[in-house]
């Protein structure tokens, strides 16, 4: 029996996943696994998606209106990027009972928490962000897996209704999830140094090969596996990450400037030919580097 749920009673009757990508799917295949739900039942913007998650059995059911798909449901898990959050909170709005639970997976949360607050019943919403994900997206990219170990973070508000907020901890933690709370602003300035930094290097140093190529230098056929581990998640989505650097738009800046100044230190060292400092910096990277391992 697993904990405060009777063996084989779901926590949530009805639950509509809205957006079928790697996250949403993967919850979905998660919370199917674990008996979590009685019906699940699907939205995606993409048709091919939704057909692709119905033929995979991620959902019981799908629909192409995302209002409709939230209609009687008692949990809806908002799936879509963060660019779309506002806007889809919008639209099901008039959906949701007054009894609705609403959660979402945005990766980043501050302002926009307030925000959908707004829109979605009162008390009834509780912000997540499951630190879980591949560079790899859609539906055939789900796995129940995908969240065993991993962090999630809630940023509930005054304003969340503590036995909702149980419930949605309860869900996470039943999927394999270690789940702790935090406030939205602390939430987004971690995770703007943490993920969103790391991205954006990421994706600024491909370009930076790409234009070596335009200048005639092709030296991507002789990257080994240091380019490659480190530009990995630059294979990542770009409408996701445009919109996650937009909605974090001055956490980011502030990181960037602290990467900056750390990349400056190196330029430097590197310019006086001052090894001691050089090795002095790459040995501060590598003993911090060693603690994640």
């Amino acid at each position: 029996m697993t904990r405060g749920r009777q063996a084989g009673a779901p926590l949530f009757r009805r639950v509509a996943v809205v957006g079928l990508g790697l996250i949403g799917g993967s919850l979905a295949a998660a919370c199917r696994k674990q008996g979590l739900v009685g019906t699940l039942v699907g939205f995606d913007a993409d048709p091919a998606a939704l057909r692709e998650a119905l033929a995979l059995g991620l959902v019981d059911e799908a629909g192409s209106d995302a209002a409709a798909v939230a209609a009687g449901a008692d949990l809806t898990v908002l799936a879509v990027p963060v660019g779309a959050l506002e806007e889809v909170a919008t639209a099901i709005a008039p959906a949701l009972g007054p009894a609705a639970v609403v959660t979402d997976v945005g990766s980043v949360k501050g302002a926009l928490v307030s925000r959908l607050e707004a829109r979605l019943p009162a008390g009834r919403y509780v912000p997540a962000h499951p630190i879980a994900g591949r560079e790899f997206s859609g539906p055939a990219a789900a796995a129940a897996s995908l969240f065993e170990r991993a962090r999630c973070v809630l940023t509930p508000t005054p304003r969340t209704d503590r036995q909702v907020l149980a419930q949605i901890r309860r869900l996470w933690e039943e999927v394999g999830a270690v789940v702790e709370t935090m406030d939205p602003g602390e939430h987004d300035v971690i995770f703007a140094a943490v993920s969103h930094l790391p991205h954006a290097v990421a994706y600024a140093l491909m370009n930076a090969m790409l234009d070596l190529k335009a200048e005639g230098r092709d030296v991507l056929p002789y990257s080994a596996g240091g380019l490659r581990d480190f530009t990995r998640v630059a294979a990542s989505d770009p409408t996701m990450w445009r919109d996650i650097f937009l909605a974090n738009r001055p956490a980011l800046l502030d990181a960037l400037r602290g990467f900056r100044a750390a990349l400056a230190r190196v330029e430097t060292a590197l310019t006086a030919g001052d090894g001691a400092a050089l090795w002095a910096e790459c040995d501060r990277a590598r003993r911090v580097r060693r603690e994640l391992l």
